[in-house]
C-alpha cells in the first residue's frame, strides 16, 4: 500500500508491479488518516530504532530491526489504539473472545 506519490502512480512502476504479479494498492488523494497506522507505526520505528543507531551493513540492520518488532514492539510496547496492551496480548485476547 502506498500514497499517490509519483513514483508509485507511473506507468513504469505499475507495469513492474504486474510483471511481479503484485497488486497495486494506493490511498485516496488527501486522506491524511489512510496509511495513519503504517505511518504511526515507521515514525516509532525510525525515532526508537534507526536515528538510535549506526548499523555496519544491511545484515545487521535487518537484525536490529526484526529483534526491535518481534522482541519488544509486538510482545511490550503498549498502545493507546489498543486500549494500552502491547499488540501480541490484545491479539490474544481478541483471540480467546472469538
Amino acid at each position: 500500500h502506498s500514497d499517490q506519490g509519483c513514483q508509485y502512480t507511473s506507468l513504469a512502476f505499475g507495469q513492474r508491479c504486474q510483471e511481479a504479479g503484485v497488486a497495486q494498492s494506493m490511498g485516496s488523494v488527501g486522506d491524511c488518516y489512510d496509511n495513519a497506522l503504517a505511518e504511526s507505526f515507521f515514525a516509532t520505528l525510525e525515532c526508537e530504532l534507526i536515528d538510535r543507531q549506526c548499523f555496519g551493513n544491511h545484515a545487521e540492520a535487518k537484525r536490529a530491526i526484526f529483534e526491535f518488532i518481534e522482541g519488544w514492539y509486538n510482545p511490550s510496547r503498549r498502545h493507546s489504539a489498543l486500549g494500552q496492551q502491547a499488540p501480541k496480548a490484545y491479539e490474544a485476547a481478541w483471540r480467546d473472545a472469538a
